[in-house]
């Protein structure tokens, strides 16, 4: 194949995407407003790895919940767990932590990608080699990604682009092209989602984007993954036209954005020594709270589907941190945010 200098993204800056871009930035700029050191950035940057872990590697089929994912990055025993599934967790960990450590690194070489997939793919691997890039034809679904003797001139030609041209586009389109264009070449013979995913996120943190590291955007992808599929296939069908796929990662980035937002909000709140980090039904208990104003406790746990203890181990933290109080009578007491 004739390489060229880079690779030339197609797209179109419609009015929703636009809209979107100017709300992301908006939503952005609270979060930036609010997260000037302060002491609970470090519990939230913990819980946002773990959540990327979790999504990214449940959207490949890994089966543990975000509670064991969490429970295996605090170093916890799970015995009934695959030692498979496991090492794909740490795995995503390890690759998450490579992605920070060289966050604003200037120029992505060959050689980063192949480290960052070595890292990520090491040990779990169905075929191929984790770090290398492939030597055999591969399938994903319909597609027919391009053969193994284009792989590397299309790197060449993304890298380029990505190094010398991405600069001058909203990060929010620059990271969704990154994706897509990784995704299309599929350079590696397995591990190329996790690696494509965690690479819209270096770009991300390379541009500025995400200073504190607290999105997590695979949430958004792992959520829907039919639908996360279907705007990957949607380029192609468009002859890659990314217009759509920029629109769909656009809303994807801004409901993050607006999880974030919630989730500074009750940390803000926050008061005491405690740096808690929430799990995901303490987190559906705190939004709740936020729309009912109060509830009780019969209320808490016929809404969260858990029993009378199962509703006081969630709430007891949130009361010890500051974020929930109880008021009323022992017998009529209803809680509240604090």
């Amino acid at each position: 194949m004739v390489i060229g200098v880079s690779y030339q993204p197609i797209y179109t800056i419609t009015p929703a995407l636009l809209a979107r871009v100017e709300q992301i930035a908006a939503v952005r700029e609270r979060i930036q407003a609010a997260t000037v050191q302060v002491r609970w950035i470090p519990a939230l940057q913990k819980d946002t790895r773990t959540r990327n872990t979790h999504s990214s590697t449940a959207i490949e089929g890994n089966p543990l919940t975000l509670e064991q994912v969490r429970a295996v990055e605090e170093g916890r025993e799970l015995p009934a767990v695959a030692a498979r599934a496991r090492r794909e967790v740490v795995n995503y960990f390890a690759c998450l932590r490579f992605v920070e450590k060289n966050a604003t690194k200037k120029a992505i070489t060959h050689e980063d990608i192949l480290k960052l997939h070595k890292i990520m793919a090491a040990d779990v691997m169905d075929q191929g080699t984790a770090g290398r890039y492939r030597t055999i034809a591969v399938r994903v679904g319909r597609y027919l990604p391009p053969p193994p003797s284009d792989v590397s001139g299309l790197m060449f030609e993304l890298l380029t682009w990505w190094n010398k041209e991405a600069a001058t586009l909203s990060p929010v389109l620059s990271s969704a092209i990154v994706h897509y264009r990784f995704e299309a070449i599929h350079p590696f013979a397995d591990g190329n989602g996790r690696t494509g995913r965690a690479l819209a996120l270096w770009e991300l943190y390379r541009r500025g984007f995400d200073t504190h590291h607290i999105f997590s955007v695979d949430e958004f992808y792992w959520e829907n993954r039919p639908r996360y599929y279907a705007a990957l296939d949607g380029v192609r069908r468009e002859g890659e036209d990314l217009t759509q796929w920029l629109e769909y990662s656009a809303e994807g980035l801004l409901l993050t954005l607006e999880r974030v937002w919630q989730r500074v909000q009750i940390f803000t709140g926050q008061t005491g020594p405690a740096k808690l980090v929430l799990r995901p039904r303490q987190e559906q208990l705190l939004q709740l709270l936020r729309d009912k104003k109060s509830m009780t406790p019969s209320e808490i746990w016929d809404a969260l589907g858990v029993s009378r203890q199962g509703a006081m181990d969630l709430l007891k933290p949130l009361i010890q941190a500051g974020l929930v109080k109880r008021i009323g009578t022992k017998k009529a007491g209803q809680y509240i945010l604090a």
